[in-house]
């Protein structure tokens, strides 16, 4: 079973970018599905993107769509989220997930937090006006 470790967050003015990091433990990461969550306060906890075991296929929310990137490298058990253009309504701790998945699944992107089995200790995200 992996273990996640996200790294990278901070304060940052409205329109800045930042690149987060989630860097897992374990020999399975590579057939692992990864997602980025994200909880303000007083919110429920929202999916934000998520990318199959493949690298090959990713899904975003729509309000980060065409400004946050996911990407993975399998050899640094690593995933990333690139975060541009950044809004005050951005403001959250993030999460990194993992979800192990079997060779078929090789595109499959999970949307859900309930479909994630292993979560990070997550790490803040402030954006200032």
């Amino acid at each position: 079973q992996v273990q996640l470790v996200e790294s990278g967050g901070g304060l940052v003015q409205a329109g800045g970018s930042l690149r987060l990091s989630c860097t897992a433990s374990g020999r399975t990461f590579s057939r692992c599905a990864m997602g980025w969550f994200r909880q303000a306060p007083g919110k429920e906890r929202e999916f934000v993107g998520g990318i199959s075991w493949s690298g090959g296929r990713t899904d975003y929310a729509d309000s980060v769509k065409d400004r946050f990137t996911i990407s993975r490298d399998n050899a640094e058990n690593t995933v990333y989220l690139q975060m541009n253009s950044l809004k005050p309504e951005d403001t959250a701790v993030y999460y990194c997930a993992a979800a192990e998945i079997n060779l078929a699944g090789f595109r499959l992107v999970l949307l859900r937090a309930q479909e994630y089995k292993t979560w990070g200790s997550g790490t803040q995200v402030t954006v200032s006006s």
